[in-house]
């Protein structure tokens, strides 16, 4: 594994074709201050940049948080009238960050209120047994508004204002997280990083054109309307199915290598 340590709050790795973000502000229960923005901003435009690199895993230090939203510390400066509103969190989504290749969350224990940011941006979700997931906005008296938003899509309608509306008052286990399928797996803590290193690399493993066109493609089922959606289809197909995609994957097939697939 490849270590970058040109970063202070956040971890960059490489291991073959998977990358790995890492949250590394642990004692700040790995919250996101100005240079964590930054930085993991920096870092998902160097990921898309690396064609060596095809699938993501995302995580955070410690075995207590993945992450808590915004430093409390941070003072972030705002512009003056009511119409407008400076929200750094904008920038923390690998989508925001206009990074289309598949991004695997690993949540290592609370996940709340800006957290969501992230996890909203996110293909698949793996989660250590004592992950919990809460909004503490309403509890604060602040409107949760960009963080469901993010959500819509990932959790079913009555879980998600449960979990926008109880503020302190309530919060996802990670089994009732895998209930509704928010979370596609939960694991010991010890086993949390292997679990996600497996099905990044699995991605890894299939030609980035055709991987990345799909990609594309569920996210336009989720933020277009039905036709809208199926009208960019066939244009993701021509641009997915490049002819080193297909050579690639046809090599595969024909090597009569076969995939010890994994049942869930």
């Amino acid at each position: 594994m490849a270590t970058d340590n040109a970063y202070t709050t956040i971890g960059y790795e490489t291991d073959g074709a998977v990358g790995w973000v890492t949250l590394n502000r642990p004692a700040a229960h790995n919250s996101f201050n100005e240079t964590l923005v930054d930085e993991i901003e920096d870092a998902w435009h160097r990921l898309g940049a690396d064609k060596s690199v095809r699938a993501i895993v995302l995580t955070g230090a410690g075995d207590k948080a993945f992450c808590t939203g915004i430093d409390r510390t941070w003072d972030v400066p705002q512009p003056n009238g009511p119409m407008t509103i400076n929200d750094p969190g904008l920038r923390l989504g690998p989508k925001s960050a206009n990074l289309w290749k598949p991004v695997v969350a690993a949540v290592n224990g609370m996940a709340c209120g800006g957290a969501f940011y992230l996890l909203g941006e996110v293909e698949t979700i793996v989660a250590a047994d004592h992950a919990t997931f809460f909004d503490p906005h309403t509890t604060y008296g602040m409107t949760a508004a960009f963080e469901p938003i993010l959500l819509y899509g990932q959790l079913p309608w009555g879980e998600l204002t449960r979990i926008a509306l109880m503020g302190n008052h309530e919060r996802l286990t990670a089994k009732r997280a895998y209930e509704v399928g928010f979370v596609q797996d939960v694991v010991p803590m010890e086993q949390l990083h292997e679990t996600a290193s497996r099905i990044a690399s699995a991605i890894a493993s299939q030609p980035a054109a055709a991987v990345q066109g799909t990609l594309r493609a569920l996210w336009a089922a989720r933020n277009m309307a039905r036709a809208q959606a199926l009208a960019t289809a066939p244009h993701l197909v021509v641009l997915g199915n490049t002819p080193e995609a297909v050579a690639e994957g046809q090599a595969m097939f024909t090597s009569g290598k076969r995939i010890e697939w994994k049942a869930r």
